[in-house]
């Protein structure tokens, strides 16, 4: 497969990065490609691998193992059927491969580093749709990531709740 790519999907089990790896199933994955999902934990995460692994994160975890609840509580990571099904479906439909990949810090630094380490074509990410001043005084993950990833970078916002 000349032309499989590593693609790269964040995901922190919310409701916007769940959209943001069905459209990237949907829309960007094709025959062949890897699909990395990429997982960040806080600093101050207290899990057993993360004095292993802290400094470059854990190894690839292929999709069989991530379907373990072992995995998840290894890592401190939420066990998501939804998130599981969605990565079975395109592994079988499209013949994608799945890995996963912990890191702990900064999602920010650590997504960039995730682009280099992993040598990703492509990085898929949720913005959770801050409003200007949360965006101001929290930073939102997906505007730095923007900026200071290495690969283009595709940010799949989440439904705005409609105004009465």
């Amino acid at each position: 497969m000349e032309n499989a790519r590593n693609v790269g999907i964040a995901m922190d089990y919310s409701p916007t990065s769940k959209l943001a790896l069905r459209w990237a199933t949907e829309n960007l994955i094709n025959s062949g490609d890897l699909i990395i999902l990429i997982q960040v934990q806080p600093p101050n995460s207290d899990h057993t691998r993360k004095l292993l692994f802290e400094a470059t994160g854990s190894p690839l975890v292929p999709l069989e193992e991530l379907r373990e609840i072992n995995y998840s509580k290894q890592y401190g990571l939420t066990h998501d059927p939804e998130v599981l099904d969605i990565l079975d479906t395109v592994s079988r439909t499209k013949g994608a491969k799945v890995v996963a990949k912990v890191y702990w810090g900064d999602p920010r630094e650590k997504l960039c580093d995730a682009v280099d380490d992993l040598k990703l074509d492509a990085l898929v990410i949720g913005s959770r749709g801050l409003g200007p001043i949360k965006r101001v005084l929290l930073g939102s993950v997906s505007n730095y990531v923007v900026i200071n990833a290495t690969c283009p970078v595709t940010v799949v916002k989440g439904a705005h709740p409609s105004k009465p």
